[in-house]
């Protein structure tokens, strides 16, 4: 990945161990490793984390610009999330994909993998530019 084009995480993201790996045209990979703090009572990932790592590759997937000084944001207005497996390893590695859209809206979908290939998840999501 071009640095250029690398981003810091934004708080929540570095609250919870995001990183951003790869980002290009309609595409982003990060991962987040799985801590005590990001799991729930059962001692599985909590299904908001699936969730806020999904948003955010499917997200950053749909605002490349190609230019690292022109930054486009948007809105996330709707978030499906299909929880498939438990993880075998101790980090989620996410990919998402845009796949349509147009000016003021794009769709995306997304996967989570573990460190094993473990699939865990699958999304997907419409978005809004923000202007």
């Amino acid at each position: 990945m071009d640095d250029r084009f690398r981003e810091d995480p934004y708080t929540f993201a570095a609250h919870i161990g995001m990183q951003m790996l790869d980002w290009s045209e309609g595409f982003a990979r990060f991962e987040l490793p799985l801590v005590d703090f990001t799991m729930n009572r059962h001692g599985n990932p909590h299904g908001g984390i699936h969730a806020a790592l999904l948003d955010t590759v499917m997200g950053y997937a749909g605002c490349w610009t190609g230019d690292p000084d022109l930054r486009q944001m948007c809105l996330t207005l709707a978030l499906n999330v299909q929880y498939l497996s438990r993880p075998r390893g101790a980090v989620f590695l996410a990919e998402g994909r845009k796949t349509g859209g147009g000016k003021s809206t794009f769709f995306a979908e997304g996967e989570i993998r573990d460190e094993t290939g473990e699939l865990i998840a699958k999304g997907t999501g419409t978005f809004r530019y923000r202007r």
